[in-house]
């Protein structure tokens, strides 16, 4: 091996101790390495082919080892031979080329490492140098809170397609997002994305210990009333830490099981969470007839509400009651009503074309008539649905 790292260093000005990946081809997908730092691929006469399972992160196409390098450098990047062997563009390469011989992968710079993990922390670093980007150089945490949010929703929108090339593209804008604020607290000295790995992977192994630990975890009734336990036992520590140490935004009326609950959820979502904090802790309807009853009793007062603020109160608690009707079945209430809504849209969509085909204004037809079109409408979508079993159910899992 020294001969071959002397020739790195003689040709081509590689020095080891200043980074140096050396991996045998097979190992390509089973192994991290950074297209920024150089990369020694050596042969390996004892691998028949690709050994292992692909790291997870890179997985997605599949095991081949040249349709990796082929992702994370670009096109025209040069795999240099040694040992007296001539060098060849990327885009030439083939798997039997590849195993040849070894191979010498010169590092991307950052603005061309688009496919590196630390790709994207160097390029919102550069934006936010003294000779980056004017605009992203005046951002912090707060003037950007709305675009978190936006991105955060196209994200949702897209999932309606399932996996797609337009949400990798939606995913990675929020990725930017999240990538943007740990810079941010780098810039301040109080964390980074290191920090951000450790915390969410500290909290991920921690609350599934029938994963990586001896609980024994059978359904996902079990995995979820183990989760709300666990996080339930962090609230309490925490609370305990921050006794008498009131934060400027502690509300004074909201319970510890409720804490760290965000205000800025969407209204379901956010009483979907509360309520299913609190069913954690055993305050929950044993069954779902009960819920039904609930909403029964709310409808009823709703009707005999005598006023504007009585009518929003009791409407109120109509919603609330709904949405835990959707929690005890497992539908997301958010993603149902979305859904809902693009329903109807669709089908007084239906309604519009189907006026315009008999030459006539929605406006001008009565109760009646545009019943009758509803109808026509809903049972033209009944022939054109799909299996049922093909639907994807709108169930929300913990995290």
């Amino acid at each position: 091996m020294q001969p071959l790292l002397d020739e790195l260093g003689r040709r081509h000005g590689i020095r080891p101790q200043e980074g140096l990946q050396i991996l045998s081809w097979p190992r390509l997908v089973t192994q991290p390495f950074d297209p920024g730092m150089a990369l020694l691929i050596v042969p390996d006469g004892d691998a028949a082919g690709v050994d292992g399972a692909p790291i997870p992160g890179r997985h997605g196409h599949g095991a081949d080892p040249v349709a990796l390098l082929r992702r994370l450098y670009p096109p025209e990047h040069r795999l240099l031979g040694v040992e007296d062997a001539p060098d060849v563009e990327l885009a030439d390469v083939d798997a039997a080329t590849l195993v040849a011989r070894t191979w010498l992968v010169p590092p991307v710079p950052g603005v061309e490492a688009l496919a590196s993990p630390h790709g994207l922390p160097w390029l919102v670093a550069r934006l936010r140098a003294p000779d980056g980007c004017p605009w992203d150089r005046e951002q912090d945490h707060l003037t950007l809170r709305p675009y978190l949010l936006e991105e955060t929703y196209e994200v949702y929108d897209a999932l309606d397609a399932g996996s797609t090339p337009a949400l990798a593209e939606e995913l990675g804008d929020l990725l930017l997002q999240i990538v943007l604020h740990a810079q941010y607290g780098a810039e301040a000295g109080i964390f980074d994305l290191t920090d951000v790995y450790r915390e969410v992977m500290a909290k991920i192994i921690r609350r599934h210990p029938h994963v990586f630990g001896d609980v024994e975890a059978r359904t996902a009734t079990d995995v979820i009333r183990n989760w709300e336990r666990i996080k339930a036992d962090e609230r309490g520590e925490r609370s305990d830490a921050d006794a008498g140490a009131p934060t400027p935004t502690s509300d004074p009326h909201m319970p510890a099981a409720f804490a760290g609950l965000s205000r800025s959820l969407p209204a379901l979502a956010y009483a979907s969470e509360m309520q299913g904090r609190a069913a954690g802790l055993g305050y929950d309807w044993p069954d779902m007839e009960g819920v039904i009853d609930k909403i029964a009793e709310e409808a009823v007062e709703l009707l005999g509400a005598t006023d504007e603020a009585a009518r929003r109160e009791e409407f109120g608690d109509l919603l609330f009651v709904v949405v835990n009707l959707g929690r005890k079945l497992g539908v997301d209430a958010e993603a149902a009503l979305r859904a809902a809504s693009r329903k109807f849209a669709s089908r007084f969509a239906r309604v519009e074309r189907m006026a315009g085909s008999d030459g006539v204004q929605l406006r001008a037809l009565g109760l009646d008539e545009l019943d009758e079109l509803w109808q026509r409408a809903k049972s033209d979508e009944r022939a054109e649905l799909p299996d049922p079993g093909d639907r994807e159910p709108l169930v929300r899992e913990p995290r």
